[in-house]
């Protein structure tokens, strides 16, 4: 028995370390915003009134949000290149996306390729989750149930593919469909952290759905050490 449970214990050692690599880096940045940061807009409510009073205040539109340090939130980064000829496999446990308080949340978000996306309505009233995603099959799917979930999949890498709702017309939200794990988004300060990452040359994109992309060139090196890699969108 003892014998048996040593065993174990080295083989669930064994697969940590394939999983968490000792070289491996995790890339940290943040995504500045230079110049002066617009109005902030809201959105309008008033067509479904479920939704309106949901809200003591006026809810924020998602297209740009400047962080209060000048940074951006809701940008999308990963790793465009670098990894060619590489697999990973797809993990079993979904991704989250919720429509709650007539909202998408997350606004921007990550999933790999054939790993479970699980929508979910929060919300008492109806939602439709329409994805117009271009590389993989589209989805129109009506949600009138409160707790209600449904769970789908992507075919085929995109950045991004877009979800809305046909009853909610402010309602919109991106998703970023990779073959490999190497992705983030920047959050209320800026920042984002990209995990285990081997060591290589890799091209770095960041994407943001007003202002467009930008990629820097990095190298993790063995020692696992990386610079901060800063990007930086203009008004």
């Amino acid at each position: 028995m003892k014998q048996s449970l040593k065993t174990f214990a080295l083989l669930m050692t064994a697969a940590y370390a394939l999983s968490h690599p000792a070289w491996a880096a995790s890339v940290k940045g943040s995504v500045a915003f230079a110049g002066a940061a617009p109005a902030p807009k809201t959105v309008n409510m008033a067509a479904d009134p479920t939704c309106a009073a949901l809200h003591k205040t006026p809810q924020p539109d998602e297209d740009l949000v400047v962080n209060s340090n000048n940074t951006l939130k809701n940008v999308f980064v990963y790793v465009k290149t670098g990894l060619e000829g590489k697999t990973f496999p797809a993990p079993a446990e979904p991704v989250s996306f919720d429509q709650n308080g007539c909202h998408y949340v997350p606004h921007v978000v990550g999933v790999m390729v054939g790993q479970p996306f699980q929508i979910i309505n929060s919300d008492s009233t109806l939602h439709n989750v329409h994805s117009l995603a271009k590389e993989s099959k589209q989805f129109n799917l009506g949600m009138p149930i409160k707790g209600m979930k449904i769970k789908k999949t992507f075919e085929k890498p995109e950045i991004m593919a877009k979800v809305k709702c046909d009853v909610h017309p402010w309602m919109h939200a991106y998703v970023g469909v990779l073959s490999h794990p190497f992705y983030a988004v920047s959050g209320d300060d800026g920042s984002f952290e990209i995990k285990d990452l081997p060591p290589g040359k890799y091209t770095l994109e960041a994407w943001q759905e007003t202002l467009g992309t930008k990629t820097v060139e990095i190298t993790v090196p063995d020692s696992g050490d990386t610079a901060p890699v800063q990007f930086s969108f203009g008004s």
